[in-house]
């Protein structure tokens, strides 16, 4: 099950990006693979819409409608795998959060899921001309050295995902959360390199091939948009520049060879068809 959520834990739209970007390339890859549609959360029960306002479409016969925030959850079955997915992608909710969590974990615990990720992006001092960094941690020691990742240190308020991870624990489901780290000062939705960053951890974590459509170009232009509009600003250059002389000393020649090595194998699982 892979969680996400706008709002709080998705800066530049990265977490619900990754999720989205999921439902929309399996669907357009030469697969079998259909997004259906499981479950649709009842948003008069956990929305403040004074905070999460409905919004108004009009399509292009004019006609109007009402579309409300909520939270969607959607199975996608994949036997080229060996697992299949459920994305629940939403907004985060204003009320009633243990009875949320309660509600997601219950159709999780009916369809076996046996591994849930969320997904998180932060605003960070971090270069937009470098990888984005995706950290991935458990919620609990035993289940972070089991699965090989590392304890989540962080202590302080938190969102929907930190509490579905606490419900996660109490009912004996693996779960891990994978959060990416945003420039903060190209921070403008959506960032396609942060969401392919966070499919790019997913792809690692589960050791699987996933589809990437046009984000890889998509990255690039990204990041070349950006780098233009910082040499229109000498402060914002030399800012970036500082940055990544930080990044670059910081960076150890150990973790340099383990990227070219994540990104190898991400190219033989592709060559060899996940």
């Amino acid at each position: 099950m892979v969680i996400a959520f706008s709002g709080w834990s998705d800066a530049a739209d990265a977490a619900t990006g990754a999720a989205s970007h999921l439902l929309a390339s399996w669907t357009d890859s030469a697969t079998d693979v259909i997004p259906e549609l499981i479950a649709d959360v009842d948003s008069e029960e956990f929305y403040d819409f004074q905070v999460n306002r409905p919004t108004i479409v009009i399509d292009d016969s004019s006609v109007r409608s009402l579309t409300w925030p909520g939270t969607q959850v959607f199975a996608l079955r994949t036997p080229a795998l060996q697992r299949d997915f459920i994305i629940v992608r939403g907004v985060e909710p204003s009320m009633k959060w243990k009875s949320f969590s309660s509600d997601i974990l219950d159709l999780a615990d009916d369809l076996e899921v046996d591994l849930v990720i969320t997904l998180g992006s932060m605003l960070a001092d971090t270069p937009h001309t470098r990888p984005i960094t995706v950290t991935g941690t458990g919620a609990h020691p035993d289940l972070a050295s089991r699965l090989g990742i590392e304890t989540s240190k962080y202590e302080g308020p938190t969102g929907i995902l930190g509490v579905i991870h606490d419900g996660c624990i109490r009912r004996g489901i693996d779960s891990i959360s994978l959060w990416a780290a945003v420039p903060h000062y190209a921070s403008n939705s959506p960032s396609p390199k942060a969401i392919l960053a966070l499919v790019n951890a997913m792809e690692d974590f589960l050791n699987i091939s996933l589809p990437q459509g046009e984000l890889v170009a998509e990255s690039h232009e990204w990041e070349q948009e950006v780098s233009e509009l910082a040499k229109e600003d000498s402060d914002v250059a030399e800012y970036v520049k500082a940055l990544e002389e930080s990044k670059d000393s910081a960076q150890l020649p150990e973790a340099t060879g383990e990227s070219i090595a994540r990104e190898v194998e991400r190219f033989l699982r592709r060559r060899s068809g996940g």
